[in-house]
């Protein structure tokens, strides 16, 4: 069980100028402006490993729009902000939209002053000079450990994001019901060969929703699902605009009479669907059959403040603190029922 360094971040999100780095020129001055080369290659490998991409540049928007149509490269970019806006704002905005860590962005620009700019609004971010786009590909940053099948699928379950949440600020009804529109159904199974990847990845990629801040090693996840002593599960979530993907993971350490939650992590991406509530309800269900007591362990950190207001809305209290480690324990007494907007496929019984 490893805690993630600095060395250690992957980038999650490339954010692009435009004149004199994604092309040739400056658009306003030259409508001719062509791509620098190899920038459909780079773009093109950076999607197929999951790493969402965005536009922070000073010009005119509706000509650069066209001009990235034009080139056929705008499907790649989500949020993009294409405006005379400072270009660290314009990152703020894009990592407020994505719900990322600034911290998980990289920004590429040609000029000095914007680098110079950005690194002091948002000292967090990693900025690249665009004259050394030959060695991007290979920057430890930009390359995560597995490439899986959520990786590949990344910006497309982006884009139904933003079209989810385009219904979601128009819709007139409560929340629970804009919620029942969406037909979510919710599988929770025991990890297989075949998650594992993703799981690890998981893992290193979830700061926010992660109960402990740690990460596991593919050994040790492979470990802990042939484990007698574990329950190792994973969460895939879809509705009527498609899949979430696999966007949660619970480790369980399984003593004869006490079972402890020793991992507890979702995407953000389903910060406001309830589903860390709803996995937590089915640990629990899980315990009160098999007749133990549950507890969980929760690590603060600056980010996961969420994290331990689950816990509390699901019924844990704490009953002990040890340096830096929270302990919980639910009486299992309060049994939550299924929320009527989604519906739960489950391999084990509850």
């Amino acid at each position: 069980m490893l805690e993630i360094s600095s060395q250690e971040r992957k980038v999650k999100c490339v954010v692009w100028d435009l004149d004199h780095t994604l092309w040739q020129g400056v658009l306003l001055e030259d409508k001719s402006v062509k791509l620098h080369e190899d920038i459909k290659e780079i773009l093109e490998e950076l999607d197929n490993r999951g790493i969402l991409q965005s536009i922070a540049s000073k010009n005119e928007h509706h000509l650069a729009i066209e001009k990235l149509k034009e080139f056929g490269i705008e499907k790649y970019f989500i949020y993009p902000q294409i405006n005379w806006n400072s270009k660290g704002s314009s990152i703020k905005k894009i990592a407020k939209s994505i719900n990322i860590g600034l911290d998980t962005l990289a920004f590429i620009d040609d000029q000095p002053f914007e680098r110079e700019e950005v690194s002091f609004s948002v000292p967090e971010i990693m900025c690249i000079d665009a004259n050394d786009l030959s060695g991007l590909l290979s920057l430890p940053e930009m390359n995560p450990n597995f490439i899986t099948e959520d990786s590949k699928m990344r910006r497309k379950m982006y884009l139904s994001d933003i079209e989810r949440n385009k219904e979601e600020e128009s819709y007139e009804g409560t929340t629970e019901e804009f919620l029942k529109t969406l037909n979510m159904v919710l599988t929770i199974s025991p990890v297989s060969d075949g998650d594992l990847q993703r799981a690890e990845e998981l893992t290193v990629r979830t700061h926010q929703l992660n109960a402990t801040g740690y990460t596991y090693s593919y050994e040790e996840l492979d470990n802990f699902s042939k484990s007698d002593r574990h329950k190792l599960l994973i969460a895939d979530l879809n509705d009527k605009y498609g899949p979430y993907g696999k966007i949660g993971v619970v480790l369980i350490e399984c003593d004869k009479n006490v079972w402890t939650i020793k991992l507890l992590l979702m995407s953000c991406r389903v910060m406001s669907r309830g589903i860390g509530t709803i996995m937590l309800n089915y640990v629990i269900h899980l315990a009160k059959n098999a007749n133990v007591r549950l507890r969980a362990e929760f690590v603060p950190t600056t980010k996961n403040r969420m994290m331990y207001m689950t816990y509390r809305f699901s019924g844990f209290e704490e009953i002990e603190e040890n340096e830096n480690l929270v302990l919980f324990e639910n009486d299992l007494m309060n049994l939550q029922p299924l929320p009527n907007y989604i519906k739960l496929n489950s391999f084990l019984l509850i």
